[in-house]
């Protein structure tokens, strides 16, 4: 094996070394853009041989991220299917981003659209909540069906919004872990002002979709934003950034109540009920992004980037454990103090108990492929299983007769009108 070495003008603002590492006989050599960070660029140079490494090439500049010079993101033999997957950046072929314009296709992909897996993750909170209300309220359905469809739209907004921001925080980072290097912003799709102003764009039809509901969601939601935007920060300064997220996804919690007239601040039992439901989402969130970040362990550990399976990657199975129990119990806790029938509290704890088990058996966290079936999938069978038993309450509940809550006047007027 031979190498040779140029120094060549990179974007036409900074001068960086390439490193051109060459098998004899093999000609076909693949550059991908790794992005910028102030005056640096970074270039990776992958031959597809599958005995050949990855050389990277690092700008000799004043660089803030010189922490990443001894790594390699691909140092592995290219047969690796996660690297054969990502060498090039291919549109989408299949879905439905596939249809749109191709200018339009890295905003879809910045948003998460292929992706719906995050989206159902902050809806079923919201989901909860509102089903909880209904039963506590003895809500018409029409209004619960149209309360939960404005939540399914806003957390397809929302979450995409979370993830342009955290992709904006994160755009000199992701070049350094394979499954994000290929991100809009990291393969330098969009620019950086492109992405912030998609972002508002995203926050404004966010806005207009609150607005539909009663006014006090207005003053419920607006904190979670604060969430939403340091969540990308946490990952560089605590290895339990998952915790963060869990503050942020699990927001909707809050949401269901006032949406169908219930004032927290004046009902006691309804706000300790959203307390227990609130905390019991949070372990659920912290528990499937876990073993979501398993998927990216080992670039993580190299990139600088903490996460709780690092932290705990020796004991994740007891921690993951640990979690179903708490939220387990937190969420029979929540129907306790509403007054549940055994639908609820048989319903929510068998399915949540048996889902849960079932995928902390089953995950084979050194599997990337596997890590993320179970997080694909996990929503729909602990998230669809309590929905079924919040939803199996909310029906045998319809022939009693409501309990005395504070409502508005308008409040139902509001909602189905």
């Amino acid at each position: 094996m031979a190498s040779t070495v140029s120094s060549s003008l990179v974007s036409g603002t900074s001068r960086s070394l390439l490193i051109n590492t060459r098998i004899r006989g093999v000609s076909s050599v693949q550059s991908v853009w790794l992005g910028e960070r102030s005056s640096s660029s970074f270039l990776l140079t992958l031959n597809q041989k599958n005995s050949l490494k990855t050389a990277v090439a690092y700008s000799q500049g004043n660089d803030p991220y010189r922490h990443f010079h001894s790594y390699q993101p691909y140092h592995r033999a290219s047969t690796s299917p996660r690297i054969n997957k990502l060498i090039d950046y291919q549109p989408p072929k299949t879905g439905l981003i596939s249809l749109l314009p191709a200018s339009w296709i890295p905003y879809a992909e910045l948003a998460r659209l292929d992706k719906p897996a995050g989206t159902y993750y902050l809806f079923f909170p919201c989901l909860f909540s509102t089903l909880m209300a209904a039963s506590y309220t003895h809500a018409p359905p029409l209004a619960v069906l149209e309360t939960s469809l404005l939540f399914f739209t806003g957390a397809l907004i929302m979450r995409g919004a979370g993830c342009t921001i955290n992709d904006l925080w994160d755009r000199n980072l992701d070049p350094y872990v394979a499954r994000t290097r290929l991100r809009p912003l990291a393969r330098r799709a969009i620019t950086p002002l492109q992405g912030l102003t998609f972002t508002g764009f995203q926050l404004l039809a966010g806005l207009g979709l609150l607005l539909q509901l009663p006014t006090s969601c207005f003053y419920y939601a607006t904190p979670s934003l604060l969430l939403v935007a340091t969540y990308p920060l946490a990952k560089r300064v605590t290895h339990y950034p998952q915790f963060v997220l869990g503050l942020a996804f699990s927001w909707g919690a809050f949401m269901g109540f006032p949406a169908l007239g219930v004032d927290l601040l004046s009902a006691s039992t309804a706000a300790k009920a959203v307390a227990a439901l609130y905390t019991s989402c949070i372990s659920w969130t912290v528990l499937y992004d876990m073993i979501y970040a398993h998927m990216d362990i080992k670039d993580d550990a190299k990139a600088g980037i903490k996460s709780i399976a690092l932290r705990h990657e020796k004991t994740t199975k007891a921690v993951l454990s640990g979690l179903a129990v708490v939220q387990t119990t937190l969420l029979a806790t929540a129907g306790t103090l509403l007054g549940a029938s055994p639908v609820f509290l048989v319903g929510t704890s068998l399915s949540t108990a048996a889902t849960l088990g079932l995928m902390i058996w089953k995950v084979k966290l050194k599997d990337v492929s596997s890590c993320w079936w179970w997080f694909k999938y996990g929503a729909w069978f602990t998230g669809g299983g309590i929905s079924l038993s919040l939803l199996a309450e909310y029906i045998t509940q319809g022939s009693q007769s409501g309990r005395d809550v504070e409502l508005p006047p308008s409040a139902w007027r509001e909602l189905i009108s």
